[in-house]
């Protein structure tokens, strides 16, 4: 019988998709460290680039001075300030299973504060219960500081895990800022598409990740930092723990921090420091909600070219599926999605532009 050419290249196929996704089920053991080392390396790929022009060629070089960079200015300043929130989260455990923190007292105390109506409003659904309700808010309290202490303290209980996730990041890291243009060639030639449509794909993936990373980590620092600086100025224990809560919850557009200071300024204003309660609730605001309206435009929104309830969204289900990775996979999966339906429905001319009634996102 006749060889079939179509057979062979339909078994070849399979036998690539096959290859492949064997070769991702090795790489799923440090999906993160992969994923962030490829995320750094987009990142930095400007920087390496004009270091490897200013020392003439020498990759290697530049690399190196590069990932030395990058140990110094994000490595660094992540290991110090996970050291102080252990610090912190371990400190605030141990206030709160000696008794010297009570949730269930401060509960006692606002609902005391309110008007009868409420209470008695209260009282109808069962909310009023305060010994139970101590009892549960105290054990939930005690709870997630405990998770808060365990979690950071397991970095320290899987000490080999981390070394070996951590030095596979950086050493493919290295790799990446070094080959990274020739690898980037190698996919494009790969990839089964027109030259248009993955220069278009391509420049819209590295657009995302950059916007993404550095502008929702440029509104995280900032609002994590105002908002543990007026928590320590308000004489609020464990200001740098909330401060860091404040700036991974900023993660999420819109209602980020607020899920932290608008309790405690409610608390506030209920018990009595009326004062206090409308520093905290303006300022909140007026500063750290200004940092989301205005830098996340400028930073995320302009550049990925999608609306804010797509990012929240996305932000939200890359959150729940990857973890932390998720507030970089899940925008970029949603920007991938609407660039590859707007290349769909509109297609690219032959100058490389979409086509007249193209996409808007």
């Amino acid at each position: 019988m006749a060889d079939s050419p179509g057979l062979y290249h339909k078994t070849f196929l399979l036998l690539l998709a096959a290859v492949s996704i064997a070769f991702f089920w090795i790489l799923l053991p440090f999906y993160g460290a992969v994923f962030w080392g490829a995320v750094l390396a987009i990142i930095f790929a400007p920087l390496q680039r004009r270091l490897t022009a200013g020392l003439r060629g020498r990759n290697n070089v530049a690399a190196l001075l590069t990932l030395l960079l990058v140990l110094v200015l994000v490595i660094l300043p992540l290991t110090i300030i996970t050291a102080s929130l252990i610090n912190q989260g371990a400190s605030l455990y141990d206030s709160i299973r000696s008794g010297q923190l009570n949730f269930g007292v401060y509960f006692q105390r606002a609902v005391d504060a309110l008007p009868p109506y409420v209470r008695t409003l209260l009282a109808k659904v069962d909310l009023t219960s305060i010994a139970d309700l101590q009892e549960k808010l105290s054990a939930s309290a005690l709870q997630a500081s405990q998770f808060v202490a365990t979690r950071a303290l397991s970095i320290g209980q899987n000490t080999a895990q981390f070394v070996i996730s951590f030095g596979i990041m950086l050493y493919l890291l290295f790799f990446l800022l070094r080959d990274g243009p020739r690898l980037s060639r190698k996919i494009r030639t790969a990839v089964p598409l027109s030259d248009l449509y993955k220069q278009h794909l391509i420049q819209k993936f590295t657009t995302v990740v950059r916007a993404t990373v550095k502008g929702n980590v440029a509104v995280a620092l900032v609002q994590g930092t105002l908002g543990g600086g007026i928590f320590a100025v308000l004489g609020i224990q464990g200001a740098l723990l909330w401060g860091v809560i404040m700036a991974f919850l900023s993660l999420l557009p819109a209602v980020g921090a607020g899920l932290i200071w608008a309790p405690v300024a409610v608390y506030f204003l209920l018990t009595g420091s009326t004062v206090t309660g409308l520093v905290l609730i303006g300022f909140g605001v007026l500063v750290i909600g200004m940092v989301d309206n205005v830098l996340r435009p400028i930073l995320v929104g302009k550049d990925t070219q999608m609306p804010d309830y797509v990012v929240l969204i996305s932000t939200l289900g890359g959150m729940a599926l990857f973890g932390l990775n998720g507030f970089v996979i899940g925008p970029l999966i949603a920007a991938l999605f609407i660039a590859c339906w707007d290349l769909h429905a509109h297609g690219i001319d032959e100058n490389g532009d979409i086509g007249s009634n193209g996409p808007t996102a």
